[in-house]
């Protein structure tokens, strides 16, 4: 099965980190939308979408990517890094795949260290993050997908 992971991963590289432990284990394709906005994603069978989150959503590129380039009926899962957890931050991404008849298969966050916004002025939140565990996390997530 073709899976392809789109993300965006600015600041720390927390989501990176990820993705990166994934790509090494599996055979994934991973898409930067900060370097390839125009990547085609209609042949890969499994389509992930990861993101920091930025004001309490996915970043506004991986949104616009997926409402523009997701295809219809894909099968489709989450990855996001947080300073703070929300179940709601899947909302925004949740809502462009179900609009497109894709079937979601799961999701995984954990923390990343977070310096945006106001927790800039306090030095960041979560520091530390993620953690060898969650970057393990990540890959166990991946492998229960198979």
């Amino acid at each position: 099965m073709k899976t392809a992971i789109v993300y965006y991963s600015a600041h720390h590289g927390n989501t990176k980190k990820l993705l990166d432990a994934i790509a090494e284990k599996y055979d994934v394709a991973l898409i930067d939308v900060t370097k390839d906005k125009t990547a085609d994603i209609s042949q890969y069978d499994r389509i992930g979408f990861a993101s920091g989150i930025y004001y309490g959503s996915f970043a506004k590129q991986i949104l616009a990517y997926a409402e523009e380039k997701l295809p219809k009926g894909k099968t489709v899962f989450y990855i996001a890094t947080y300073g703070t957890k929300k179940s709601s931050y899947y909302r925004a991404i949740g809502k462009i795949a179900e609009s497109k008849d894709c079937r979601e298969i799961g999701r995984y966050g954990c923390p990343g260290f977070d310096t945006f916004g106001p927790f800039k002025l306090v030095g960041g939140i979560a520091k530390g993050h993620p953690t060898e565990d969650e970057i393990n996390g990540a890959i166990q997530f991946y492998d229960n997908l198979r």
